[in-house]
């Protein structure tokens, strides 16, 4: 569904902004009660590697992929602050485009017993077909997995 924007600058070719073709998810944070559940999570179903993460004064946990600190982990113990709950996210989303890492973080669902749900999005415009799973991992944090049909085989 295109939505139309009620910003005027948007509407606008010449003062819309320019697409960023470069832009990619650079981390996600997620704050979490359960710390320990969310880090094996991501390291024992996703794959992310455990890394070095500054010494900040809360509890938490820095995940990398391919070099980069993709997850940021930190611990709710501490109160949330007025007008933030935790957890503060409602999900992120990872691009998977192999058929073997998609084989294996299914085998990895399946094995540690991660529920999961599937949805297909079908082809709409230039938007193209995908595959989603989505993976509670805690009450109010989903993770959704993205994929191409054609990688995404049952």
């Amino acid at each position: 569904m295109t939505r139309r924007s009620d910003n005027p600058l948007l509407e606008n070719p010449e003062t819309a902004a320019a697409p960023f073709s470069a832009m990619q998810l650079d981390h996600a944070t997620i704050v979490t009660a359960d710390l320990d559940t969310a880090r094996r999570f991501f390291v024992d179903v996703v794959g992310l590697a455990d890394g070095a993460r500054p010494p900040f004064s809360v509890d938490g946990a820095w995940l990398y992929a391919n070099g980069r600190a993709l997850i940021h982990l930190i611990d709710a113990t501490m109160p949330a602050a007025t007008g933030r709950s935790a957890p503060r996210i409602d999900h992120i989303a990872l691009r998977i485009d192999s058929v073997a890492e998609w084989q294996a973080l299914l085998q990895r669902l399946r094995a540690t017993g991660w529920p999961y749900q599937r949805a297909e999005v079908p082809q709409r415009g230039p938007q193209a077909a995908e595959v989603q799973l989505f993976v509670a991992l805690a009450p109010g944090v989903v993770v959704e997995f993205v994929s191409s049909p054609e990688h995404a085989q049952p």
